[in-house]
């Protein structure tokens, strides 16, 4: 269960961070380049290695770990966080589902962390290359994740870019999710059981 509320926490963190960007036009650097991370650890053991390991899942994911508090029933939930985590699972179905994209994005993926690991996760021409490869291939295989907020800023092309950079991290996740058995069960059955192990990931922060 803990590997699912890590892969929750981060889908809820991307989401989080994208209403963010779209209202205020901006975000903090690392609960962003953590989520931006995890797309170059092609071949993790496991969600906690994925999103750094030990305490530091807790500091990278804090902001993702209590929103998903919120929404299991601890504290003010954000419902755009919500509407946009719901489109995203569904298009999550689709991405698996297509013969080819996965692929694509992996290739593609692999040519950017050549970049990556001269420039730095947060530098502009890898997020402008990671929202590229959004729109490329995720937008055209289904409902188009509504990103509400000021006009001023998403009107704004880096914005823009940053926005699907983070949205292609929230997919990574709810793949992820997927993979270490997570379903909408979860919120019915095991809801006590991921409340304690977000609390228990927060806890040395706290």
């Amino acid at each position: 269960m803990i590997e699912r509320v890590i892969a929750l926490a981060a889908l809820s963190q991307s989401l989080k961070l994208v209403q963010q960007l779209a209202t205020v036009g901006q975000t903090e650097q690392h609960p962003e380049s953590v989520l931006f991370d995890s797309l170059f650890r092609f071949d993790a053991d496991d969600a906690e290695t994925i999103y750094g390991g030990g305490e530091a899942i807790g500091r990278g994911l804090d902001r993702g770990l209590r929103e998903l508090l919120a929404m299991l029933g601890h504290g003010p939930k954000d419902p755009a966080v919500g509407r946009m985590g719901m489109t995203l699972l569904a298009l999550e179905r689709n991405f698996v589902r297509h013969p080819t994209a996965g692929e694509r994005i992996q290739q593609t993926l692999r040519d950017i962390d050549r970049q990556r690991q001269h420039l730095g996760a947060m530098h502009p021409t890898v997020i402008n290359r990671l929202g590229d490869l959004y729109a490329e291939q995720v937008g055209p295989l289904g409902q188009r994740v509504l990103v509400q907020g000021n006009p001023v800023y998403l009107g704004q092309p880096p914005i823009v870019a940053e926005v699907r950079a983070l949205l292609l991290a929230g997919l990574r996740a709810a793949v992820l999710w997927r993979q270490v058995g997570g379903s909408r069960l979860d919120f019915v059955l095991r809801r006590r059981t991921m409340i304690e192990n977000a609390q228990r990931l927060l806890s040395p922060l706290d």
